[in-house]
């Protein structure tokens, strides 16, 4: 660069991206985003700057080992089904509301399991009235009648388990983050969204007052090689205030830079207490779907301990059967005579 600005324009490459330190809310932890980056070594894409890949000082995560949204969502990616670009937080934005429909379709999963449970108990005991060898008699009659009476015992578990699984599976899966859920997820777009388009209006800035700064520069180049070759008759006071247009255009640029900078920082801020917000309601979902998918599992268990329970009694009644008592008591019950038949008698 041309005149004093060159000086100034060394100095903002050196500061131009200072420290910003962030305090993540939810974790109550601080980190400090380093971004003193020679200019050479910066890339910027969709407004955002960034070092090109392999150049300038290595980045250390935020949180390392933690695979932490705060660390992998700060590029835009393309959208696969149109030409338009999708930023890292849409895509957070994205996980939770798919996180909002697969939650609603687990509860409709335990719906047609309790509706299934529901049909088996009406069957069940329907078929408990069945009077079907309802004449069977003596120890195997017993434990016929026991068999038939557990159906009807095994239905009401049934029953018992499938209104359990509606209050305690479905209906919290239903209920869990209401209608206000998706809300506060559109205030959180909103802000971000915001943060992103005052970023592109200052990153425009930046670039028109560069431009301004290349014409203020040509000019004055132009008017002192005029001067230089006795081209023109500019006078000294002309290319001197060139002079002070040229850095006065390289200040603009400084000052665009440094709200550029700052509007960056704050967005960098904010992505990182957000995305970590979203994490923890990521870690809060999964932790109620797991907790209530055990409590099915819980009382699927306890369903199988009670018809256990009834079964044993028939199993025991089965052990008993004794078809020599079972042939006495029919036969005594039975008995035509005891008399039997002897040769005639001449």
């Amino acid at each position: 660069y041309f005149t004093c600005w060159s000086e100034k324009k060394e100095a903002a490459g050196r500061c131009c991206f200072s420290p910003a330190c962030v305090t993540a809310l939810c974790f109550s932890w601080v980190i400090t985003h380093h971004l003193s980056v020679s200019p050479r070594f910066l890339l910027q894409i969709n407004c955002v700057t960034f070092p090109l890949p392999g150049e300038g000082p290595e980045q250390q995560l935020l949180k390392p080992d933690e695979w932490s949204y705060c660390d992998y969502f700060w590029a835009d990616r393309k959208d696969p089904q149109c030409t338009t670009s999708v930023t890292g937080f849409e895509v957070l934005l994205q996980k939770q509301l798919k996180g909002k429909q697969l939650q609603k379709e687990m509860a409709e999963f335990i719906h047609e399991r309790i509706k299934i449970e529901e049909e088996y108990a009406k069957n069940l005991s329907k078929l408990s009235l069945s009077p079907l060898a309802a004449q069977e008699e003596g120890t195997l009659g017993e434990a016929w009648t026991q068999l038939k009476k557990s159906l009807h015992d095994e239905a009401e578990v049934h029953l018992k388990f499938s209104n359990k699984l509606h209050t305690e599976v479905e209906k919290p899966l239903l209920t869990f983050r209401g209608d206000n859920f998706k809300k506060d997820l559109k205030k959180y777009d909103h802000h971000i969204a915001d943060l992103r388009k005052q970023l592109a209006s200052r990153y425009a800035s930046v670039e028109k007052a560069r431009k301004a700064l290349a014409d203020r520069q040509k000019d004055l180049e132009v008017k002192t090689q005029q001067l230089e070759i006795k081209l023109s008759n500019k006078t000294e006071e002309d290319i001197k205030k060139a002079r002070r247009k040229s850095t006065q255009a390289g200040d603009d640029l400084m000052r665009c830079v440094d709200l550029y900078n700052q509007t960056q920082s704050k967005w960098f801020e904010e992505m990182v207490t957000t995305s970590m917000e979203l994490e923890k309601l990521e870690v809060e979902r999964i932790e109620w779907i797991q907790q209530h998918l055990r409590q099915y599992t819980t009382l699927r268990h306890e369903t199988d301990m009670f018809n256990q329970s009834m079964v044993e009694p028939v199993d025991q009644l089965l052990q008993n059967v004794d078809p020599a008592k079972d042939r006495e008591l029919w036969v005594k019950e039975n008995k035509t005579g005891d008399v039997r038949p002897v040769d005639m008698d001449i």
